[in-house]
């Protein structure tokens, strides 16, 4: 759904710039990890590969695309997250990826997200150690633009919209094409299985037990 989505937006030539944003207190939840239970390896499979296409799309977003961060963005929410342009955090907010206790096995696409914002040190630290930082460690971090009081944050990312928006749509793209070409495009190689079938239902039985 998301990746149909934003493709079907890139193609409007009065884009200017594109909100990913959740509902009440949730920027977004990652995979429901009750239907992992059992699941046939394929099925598994298929759906991150599903969810990696999703991101894709995101970063194939010609325009700027703006995450408003509220509550926890980990696993898929913090790989959402790390595909936008910019990333606003309330200040309660919390991002990281506590994927390897369920045995997820990062691509390079994966991995190459946290290394070009944080550093491969960082990038390191977080799936190693399962830690959600707040949102100011996350700006300091490299992995957030913006800390900003939970109170504000709808109004302040509605500010940087509007700056956003006030640019002429072929500067921005071109910016969005320039910045990407020197940063490095994410390969989106998949070198083997996205998940270790074993270790998640490991991982699933330990988190529910």
């Amino acid at each position: 759904m998301l990746a149909e989505q934003m493709d079907a937006v890139s193609h409007l030539p009065s884009l200017r710039t594109v909100l990913v944003r959740g509902t009440g207190d949730t920027f977004c939840s990652d995979s429901d990890i009750t239907e992992r239970i059992g699941a046939e390896p394929d099925t598994v499979e298929h759906c991150f590969h599903w969810t990696e296409q999703a991101f894709r799309a995101v970063e194939r977003c010609p325009n700027p695309v703006v995450a408003q961060i509220q509550g926890t963005a980990a696993g898929a929410g913090c790989r959402l997250a790390l595909a936008c342009d910019l990333r606003v955090m309330a200040g309660s907010a919390r991002i990281g990826m506590p994927t390897a206790r369920l045995g997820i096995l990062p691509s390079p696409g994966f991995a190459a997200r946290p290394v070009r914002l944080a550093g491969p040190v960082l990038a390191r630290q977080f799936p190693y150690t399962g830690q959600l930082p707040p949102a100011a460690e996350a700006v300091t971090a490299g992995l957030a633009n913006l800390c900003v009081p939970d109170a504000g944050l709808n109004d302040d990312v509605a500010a940087l919209l509007a700056d956003i928006a006030s640019q002429p749509s072929t500067a921005l793209r071109a910016a969005k094409r320039a910045v990407a070409e020197a940063a490095g495009e994410p390969s989106g190689r998949h070198l083997g299985p996205a998940v270790s079938y074993a270790d998640l239902q490991r991982g699933i039985a330990l988190f529910f037990g």
